[in-house]
């Protein structure tokens, strides 16, 4: 079975690409997105969609465990840089965390700062981008369906009611949507379930699993269990719970030609 990154496929994603700016990791540029609709057989499409995607979900969780390393060498009382107490203060304006005293401010970023699994990245990324064949996964590399508020943030859904202003939001790159997507669970009032049933699960020595974490995604649809249902079923099916797991190989295709 093929290894999650493959030595070709990170040097394609390592060559080139900006720095995150509050990261001391290398630069990383995904390739751009596939055409997945050159796929005729369902199975290899979605290996390739999964293969495509793995890499970057690996490293924007680096990225993020990066962050929480600084957060809790902070939660410690532990001597900051002046560099990292820069980074540190971004990180409370990007989080969003709002607090009078130190506990209650390690409290909130330690429970916003953690990862979120693969399967449950890859899950609700074939099932909003329709695989990656969407209009808004090819035309703005959005793969998520998340949506902006400004005019000319994004594309216009054709289905949008008269009087509704969102847009479905346009990234500069795949790696973005991915990192955004990962920020908007990690930080927005919707998702707190998410983050406690996380927080538990850590707590326990729990791996942090997408079926999981799934149940505090009431609010990412208007279709509520349902969608929690679906998404669940949908990691099931594929397999991708096994991505969660420490040095995860790609997971094995079913025989069915049903794209679920």
């Amino acid at each position: 079975m093929r290894r999650l990154l493959t030595v070709t496929l990170m040097l394609a994603l390592t060559a080139c690409g900006e720095k995150q700016a509050d990261s001391d990791r290398p630069a990383f540029k995904a390739p751009p997105l596939p055409d997945f609709t050159t796929y005729k057989d369902v199975q290899e499409k979605k290996q390739a969609f999964f293969d495509y995607l793995l890499p970057l979900i690996t490293e924007a969780n680096q990225r993020v465990l990066e962050q929480r390393a600084l957060a809790e060498k902070w939660a410690r009382d532990e001597e900051l840089t002046e560099k990292e107490l820069q980074r540190l203060t971004r990180m409370m304006e990007n989080y969003r965390v709002k607090a009078d005293d130190k506990a209650g401010q390690k409290e909130i970023l330690l429970n916003r700062v953690n990862i979120i699994p693969p399967s449950l990245v890859l899950a609700q990324a074939a099932n909003e981008s329709a695989w990656g064949t969407s209009r808004f996964a090819t035309e703005g590399n959005n793969l998520f369906g998340q949506w902006c508020f400004s005019k000319g943030c994004g594309l216009v859904p054709s289905s949008r009611n008269d009087g509704a202003v969102h847009e479905v939001r346009k990234f500069r790159s795949p790696m973005e949507s991915v990192e955004s997507y990962i920020q908007n669970l990690n930080r927005h009032a919707k998702y707190r379930q998410l983050r406690l049933i996380r927080h538990r699960l850590q707590e326990e020595n729990q791996i942090i699993s997408g079926p999981a974490l799934a149940a505090g995604l009431i609010g990412y649809s208007e279709r509520g269990q349902a969608y929690v249902d679906e998404i669940r079923h949908m990691i099931e099916y594929n397999g991708l719970q096994q991505y969660d797991q420490p040095d995860a190989a790609a997971p094995a295709t079913g025989e069915s030609d049903a794209e679920q």
